[in-house]
């Protein structure tokens, strides 16, 4: 881990993109939920010619607009990405025993759907990898501010590489500007972090990034994918 480590730091996005690449050859993926960060990440990799598969989780409960952005996104760079979906039976399941929106009932509740959602087809989609590419940054939340910009993800056996994680939101904002880099025309309405559709609202003025995801709840506002060492 310290000789990738080492080999990564001070690097530009680009460049850090491309050691890891060349460092494990068909080993290294990016998820991506579309989100600004994860779009700046995307248009790195698809107009460099970056090697990495690209894949994102669909939940079944994103809003519209996040879709016309995946289409948009890839009539743009006409890149393939690939969807992971949760299982029937396990989304079945849950339905039966919490109904459509038992997920506002209980912190339980809610963590269990995203499981099933989420982490179950994160697991699918990141077998085979060594090296995981996230677009977090220390700034979301406090949860994610002692995030390293490599770390040895426990859960899932593999390294997580964050590269925008000492990047501020204005960073991101003129990336996607310089580059007109497509991006969630809810953005523009006051969502920061978007997520499944129940679950996200637009952030009020002076409210933390995170706020509008499970505003319901007092909560870290993860939903398990990312855990750290």
């Amino acid at each position: 881990m310290s000789e990738l480590k080492d080999i990564l730091e001070g690097t530009t996005l680009e460049e850090g993109l491309r050691r890891v690449a060349a460092a494990y050859p068909g080993q290294v993926v990016f998820s991506t939920s579309f989100g600004q960060e994860d779009q700046v990440i995307a248009d790195a990799i698809w107009r460099h010619d970056i090697p990495v598969r690209v894949f994102t989780l669909d939940t079944g409960r994103l809003f519209e607009e996040t879709y016309e952005l995946m289409d948009l996104t890839r009539a743009r760079y006409k890149k393939p990405f690939e969807v992971y979906f949760p299982r029937p039976e396990d989304v079945e399941q849950y339905v039966e025993e919490h109904g459509f929106n038992g997920f506002y009932d209980s912190v339980e509740n809610r963590k269990a759907c995203c499981h099933i959602r989420k982490v179950l087809p994160l697991r699918r989609a990141l077998q085979g990898a060594r090296i995981w590419i996230t677009g977090l940054r220390a700034e979301q939340s406090d949860n994610r501010k002692d995030t390293p910009l490599l770390e040895w993800d426990e859960q899932y056996q593999l390294y997580k590489y964050n590269p925008l994680i000492g990047w501020e939101y204005a960073d991101v904002l003129s990336y996607l500007k310089d580059y007109q880099v497509p991006y969630n025309r809810l953005h523009d309405k006051g969502f920061v972090s978007i997520g499944c559709a129940p679950c996200t609202r637009a952030v009020l003025t002076g409210e933390h990034p995170r706020a509008g995801r499970w505003w319901w709840e007092q909560s870290q506002k993860e939903c398990g994918l990312h855990t750290h060492s």
